[in-house]
């Protein structure tokens, strides 16, 4: 005969038995796939180890894990927003100009000389403007959780340019983008598009004269070499998002959510911080190398740049739109 087991160890051993997948499930890594069009070395990709440690304060270990694919292997900007609607990849940053392609709003934000600093970018996009800029993205597919900023972009060029009117006639290098080309237009330069591996040899060989980069980006291509005049103009500010897919964020749960949140608040603010060393240590070595480096009066560049906003504000939402982001406390 079978020996017999007082009824209450039957039923404890049995909840046990049923209990024990679900305990296991919820203690196995959701793993996310996250990019990074750049190294890993890079602010794009170290930022999401400083999001893992955050993540895991929270949550615990072994909740989430950030998987991230570093160098581009994903595709580019595009190609990850791409795969981040569809699911395939589940978050990265991007450039809100990349994502105007989706959300045509967000090309507000590259208008010239809107910015006063990265605090004024700060109280913006925290605020209603941005805000606002965020539930259309989620109304699109996107989950943006924090705000990021590149750096701002600056004039270099074979000559000095100081002052708007040296860009009169002028080669100038231009993103492929009609907010840039018409820009630089409008000051009289003559906009030739140049893909960013090649500017170093049209620079060299006299096919562009200046373009606007970032400072780190101006020592990582070496272009002190053949546009040894660096102007510190800041004229556009490239910001960005940490964002994830909508379909994906709706498959976590709520304490998943508040977890990434909180540890975004954090991390996109670090990533601002290591872009801006990165930009400091550029300008560092191209003076090492002999680049001049001037910080000319940007009250001339700021007026010159006015009609241009006239102008190119109604196909970024208005002039009105425009100048509250400009007064923006």
């Amino acid at each position: 005969m079978a020996p017999r087991f007082p009824r209450r160890l039957v039923l404890g051993a049995a909840a046990g038995a049923l209990a024990a997948p679900h305990v296991a499930r919820a203690q196995r890594a959701r793993t996310l796939t996250i990019t990074s069009i750049l190294g890993p070395q890079s602010p794009q990709a170290r930022v999401w180890t400083r999001m893992q440690e955050e993540v895991d304060r929270i949550l615990g270990p072994n909740r989430i894990r950030f998987n991230v694919v570093a160098g581009g292997v994903m595709g580019g900007e595009r190609q990850e927003a791409e795969g981040i609607r569809v699911g395939t990849i589940q978050g990265s940053l991007s450039t809100l100009a990349n994502l105007t392609a989706w959300v045509a709003d967000g090309a507000v934000f590259d208008m010239p000389y809107i910015f006063r600093d990265e605090a004024h970018i700060d109280r913006v996009m925290r605020g209603p403007i941005g805000q606002r800029l965020f539930a259309q993205y989620q109304q699109n597919g996107f989950r943006a959780v924090g705000h990021i900023s590149y750096g701002s972009r600056n004039l270099l060029a074979k000559q000095p340019i100081t002052h708007p009117d040296q860009a009169r006639g002028r080669r100038m290098r231009v993103l492929p983008a009609p907010l840039h080309i018409e820009l630089w237009r409008s000051l009289g330069a003559n906009p030739t598009q140049t893909a960013i591996t090649e500017t170093y040899n049209a620079l060299q060989t006299g096919v562009v004269d200046m373009m606007d980069f970032t400072k780190s980006g101006y020592a990582q291509l070496k272009l002190y070499e053949v546009a040894p005049h660096f102007a510190i103009t800041n004229h556009i500010w490239a910001l960005g998002v940490m964002y994830f897919g909508e379909q994906f964020w709706q498959t976590l749960t709520q304490p998943e959510r508040d977890a990434i949140m909180q540890a975004a608040s954090v991390s996109c603010p670090h990533f601002t911080a290591m872009a801006n060393e990165d930009h400091e240590r550029g300008l560092a070595e191209a003076r090492q190398h002999g680049a001049q480096i001037v910080e000319p009066d940007p009250a001339p560049w700021r007026a010159a740049m006015r009609p241009f906003w006239e102008s190119f504000a109604p196909r970024v939402g208005g002039i009105e739109r425009l100048m509250d982001i400009v007064n923006h406390a």
